[in-house]
C-alpha cells in the first residue's frame, strides 16, 4: 500500500470519527436517582433537571443536592459509555488517543 492510499484511508477514518462524535454530541442522555432526573447532551451539557416535588420537604435540601449529583454523574457516565463503545474500533490505531 502506498503512502497516498494510507493518507486517504486516514482521512476517511477521521471523517467517520467526526461523524460519530457529532452523532454522540446530538444524542440526549437521561440519568435518574430517586425522584430526580437529569437530561444532558453528548457534550455533557445539562439540558434539564426534573424534581418530583411531591416527595420533597424543606429539610430535604441536602439530600436533594446529593441525589442531583448522582443523577448527573449517571447521565455523564452514559455519555462516556456510548462514546467509548462507538470509538473503540479506533483505539488500536497508534497516535489517535
Amino acid at each position: 500500500m502506498n503512502m497516498q492510499a494510507i493518507m486517504k484511508q486516514a482521512q476517511n477514518m477521521q471523517k467517520e470519527m467526526m461523524k460519530i462524535k457529532e452523532e454522540i454530541d446530538q444524542t440526549e442522555f437521561i440519568g435518574e436517582s430517586s425522584f430526580v432526573s437529569v437530561k444532558i447532551n453528548g457534550k455533557k451539557e445539562v439540558l434539564e433537571v426534573k424534581i418530583d416535588s411531591e416527595h420533597l420537604e424543606k429539610d430535604d435540601l441536602e439530600i436533594l443536592q446529593d441525589i442531583i449529583v448522582v443523577a448527573l454523574n449517571q447521565a455523564m457516565k452514559k455519555v462516556d459509555d456510548v462514546t467509548e463503545q462507538k470509538m473503540s474500533k479506533y483505539a488500536s490505531i497508534p497516535g489517535l488517543f
